[in-house]
């Protein structure tokens, strides 16, 4: 995502303020280079929201004996995550109308239309091999530079076959704070985060929950009758792939944080759960 030029520094809020205008000012900062300013509002926005919970999972997290003790406990996490996926999965797949299954699309657009573009500075945060495998990953999502390919352009497909707009401007106002947070959450992990190493739990967390949790997408979009699923049926085989290559880049540190790399999956699990929810929420209340 190319950064916009610095505007005025946005004020930061009180622990009482709409968490809406938080999560949206943040974005807003995010995306352009920070002032001064700007890198205080961000902070202290951070230190209410996300940092809280990051240290309340790392300081929670078992103790693991070894990397490889981390990731068996992350395969058991997923599998039951798996069975036992929501209501609104079933919902999705199975009956949400064209509109409703439009509105979530439109939900998760700050995030499809930018798609990996925020991941890329974690890369040189992290130590080499465990950077290039996390690499090989966000080379894929962008398409290895075939800009027809690129994830980013396979929502823009989707969007324009819905007849919705590809301008990232126009979700601003109608983006949940929750689906704020989702996009906000990886720019904070490649970027902003104390360690890259909750990164690589997020990261790995998601590329392989993706597994599931697309099949609802996928199955709306075929049950509705949708030629541009790809952004959906793509990450049902290529994060396999990916999810191997997460898994690669966490056993390739010399010398892991494994509480910060399972804090990383916690955090990711409960802020894409909740973006998710909150997102066919919204269509089942406001579309008919």
């Amino acid at each position: 995502m190319s950064a916009s030029p610095s505007g005025p520094p946005v004020v930061a809020h009180s622990v009482t303020a709409p968490a809406a205008t938080a999560q949206r000012d943040l974005h807003a900062l995010y995306r352009r280079v920070p002032s001064l300013g700007d890198y205080g509002s961000m902070a202290a926005i951070e230190e209410r929201w996300i940092l809280p919970t990051a240290r309340g999972h790392e300081a929670s997290a078992p103790r693991f004996a070894n990397t490889g003790e981390l990731l068996g406990t992350l395969k058991e996490f997923l599998a039951e995550e798996e069975a036992d996926l929501p209501e609104s999965a079933t919902f999705l797949a199975e009956h949400a109308t064209l509109e409703q299954f439009k509105a979530v699309v439109g939900q998760f657009a700050l995030d499809g239309l930018t798609e990996s573009e925020s991941l890329l500075p974690v890369v040189p945060r992290l130590p080499y091999r465990s950077g290039m495998a996390v690499f090989r990953v966000l080379i894929d999502e962008l398409g290895c530079g075939n800009e027809e390919k690129a994830h980013s352009q396979l929502y823009r497909d989707l969007l324009t076959e819905l007849g919705m707009s590809v301008r990232l401007d126009d979700y601003l106002d109608e983006t949940s704070p929750e689906c704020y947070a989702y996009v906000n959450m990886f720019h904070w992990l490649a970027s902003r985060a104390p360690s890259p190493q909750y990164f690589l739990g997020a990261y790995a967390y998601f590329e392989t929950s993706v597994l599931y949790a697309f099949q609802s997408f996928a199955r709306a979009a075929q049950r509705l009758g949708i030629v541009h699923d790809a952004y959906y049926t793509e990450h049902l085989y290529i994060d396999t792939y990916h999810s191997s290559h997460m898994r690669t880049a966490i056993r390739a540190l010399d010398e892991p944080d494994l509480a910060k790399i399972w804090a990383g999956v916690r955090l990711a699990s409960e802020i894409v759960g909740t973006a998710t929810e909150a997102a066919v929420a919204r269509a089942r209340e406001t579309v008919g």
